[in-house]
């Protein structure tokens, strides 16, 4: 399991962002191409990962988390819920300030209640910037995170809590897949 994501990973582009290594990857970019045998790897890792029992929500931050929580829903039933980058001036709206290594902005969630079971899905951590930023809506919601994973893990990011992730990396002229989690 997971030999697809770690050929992938290994073979795929790169770019420089200022100082920045950047890599380009269908799960963290959806280029070049979003195979169907990528997601359903990922997403299986995942069921075999998460505690999935009595969760009431999948949340996932826009953009690419949400690829891979439709399928995770799809897959599990659990109905998902995406962190945007877009204020909806919705009733509860929660807005919070995110910071990456490459990028600032406000994200807001709805539809995360106070006592709804949480679980969360995301793409990459590398800076946990746009995690805690997640993290810190869902407590002011007054959610229950049950579960945190992450496909892409950069380096050893701290995110204020556990979480799990499916491959570590490590990133200089190109990807190293340095550590497999299942």
């Amino acid at each position: 399991m997971l030999d697809r994501l770690v050929e992938s990973l290994e073979t795929c582009p790169m770019v420089k962002r200022g100082e920045y290594n950047y890599f380009i990857h269908p799960i963290t970019d959806g280029v070049p191409l979003v195979e169907p045998a990528l997601l359903r790897d990922v997403c299986s890792a995942m069921v075999k990962v998460l505690d999935l029992n009595n969760i009431d929500k999948i949340v996932v931050v826009e953009a690419m988390g949400i690829h891979i929580g439709a399928v995770l829903s799809v897959m599990t039933d659990i109905p998902m819920v995406v962190m945007r980058k877009r204020e909806y001036k919705l009733p509860h709206e929660i807005p919070v300030h995110q910071k990456t290594g490459y990028s600032k902005g406000e994200l807001y969630l709805n539809g995360v209640y106070k006592g709804d079971r949480v679980i969360i899905i995301d793409d990459v951590v590398s800076t946990g910037g746009t995690m805690k930023a997640l993290l810190s809506a869902l407590e002011i919601a007054g959610a229950e995170i049950k579960d945190v994973c992450i496909v892409i893990q950069r380096g050893n990011p701290d995110i204020g809590r556990p979480y799990k992730s499916l491959v570590k990396i490590e990133v200089d002229d190109r990807v190293h897949v340095v550590e497999r989690f299942i």
